[in-house]
């Protein structure tokens, strides 16, 4: 790519008179060499299969392989419709798709991995509940895609994505911030207040740990997800309101990279502190593993 920070994406989105989306397109048919419309429907194929996991987990109960997890979007669904939702029926609508997205993901359901399987939940949460509010068509969203992929380029390649390498916050934080900037360019935002509000939501997420219970993606990684979605609602609303990032978000990628290194081992994915190793935590390990640390059975899995 042509450019390594979120800065010099605002550079180039200003000499060239476009959309981040638009820029990181043009960079990936450079780099690629596929034609535009081929990397197009590549992304396009991707938001289809994002829907798809939206849809499969809001109507009945997706368990997980496990059995630990499971029916929460249904649950959250049914009260928004229902209920009176404090967040109100949007934000509480983008909290139970990303929620099923990560439902599926724990079922070992097809998922896109935005931008990893640990918070695959956040973009597609974000994307379908603000393209069934606003009537956006799907060509619009797959541009909001490769905006989000411009700046998750930038986070990855200048601090980490990996929840092993930098704690969640590299992967539901980077989300998070992918999520807010692509979505505040769908609604009109310029390049400059959709990099602000990648710094706003990163700095909401520096320093969360990595301690998913029995070592599996589902807790407390589900609901961290829907959680995610809400706060990347917040955070393009505060870039669209004029809020900045008064640290640049650049450098806030920096600190990601500086506390993520700076994180304990035991924080980052190795389940061997947190809330994996509380009390329910290890109970939780010895059901599913057993003393011998086989994997137990689920009740009616395949001999």
């Amino acid at each position: 790519m042509k450019f390594s920070t979120l800065q010099q994406i605002i550079e180039m989105c200003s000499a060239d008179q476009v959309t981040i989306g638009e820029l990181m397109l043009r960079e990936q048919v450079r780099e690629t060499g596929k034609s535009r419309e081929e990397t197009f429907k590549q992304m396009k194929d991707y938001y289809a299969i994002m829907k798809e996991a939206v849809h499969r987990g809001i109507h009945e109960p997706v368990p997980s392989r496990s059995g630990l997890t499971g029916g929460d979007a249904v649950r959250v669904h049914e009260f928004m419709t229902s209920g009176v939702p404090a967040l109100g029926e949007e934000a509480c609508t983008a909290l139970a798709y990303a929620l099923s997205v990560s439902e599926v993901n724990a079922s070992m359901g097809r998922i896109v991995a935005t931008p990893t399987a640990g918070s695959c939940g956040i973009i597609p949460g974000v994307f379908v509940s603000t393209q069934q509010r606003y009537g956006w068509d799907d060509d619009d969203m797959v541009m909001g895609l490769f905006s989000a992929g411009a700046i998750g380029y930038v986070i990855a390649n200048n601090s980490f994505i990996s929840g092993a390498e930098g704690g969640c916050q590299a992967e539901v934080g980077s989300a998070i911030g992918m999520a807010a900037g692509a979505l505040t360019e769908l609604r009109g935002g310029t390049p400059e207040q959709a990099v602000h509000a990648v710094g706003l939501a990163l700095k909401n997420s520096l320093g969360l740990i990595c301690d998913p219970v029995g070592g599996l993606v589902e807790i407390p990684c589900i609901v961290r997800n829907g959680f995610g979605a809400v706060t990347a609602l917040a955070a393009s609303d505060m870039a669209m309101a004029g809020v900045r990032s008064v640290i640049p978000s650049d450098e806030v990628i920096d600190v990601m990279l500086e506390v993520g290194t700076a994180m304990p081992s035991k924080h980052r994915e190795t389940a061997k502190g947190g809330l994996a190793q509380t009390p329910t935590g290890k109970k939780i390990l010895r059901d599913l593993y057993g003393k011998d640390g086989k994997r137990v059975r689920e009740k009616g899995a395949k001999q």
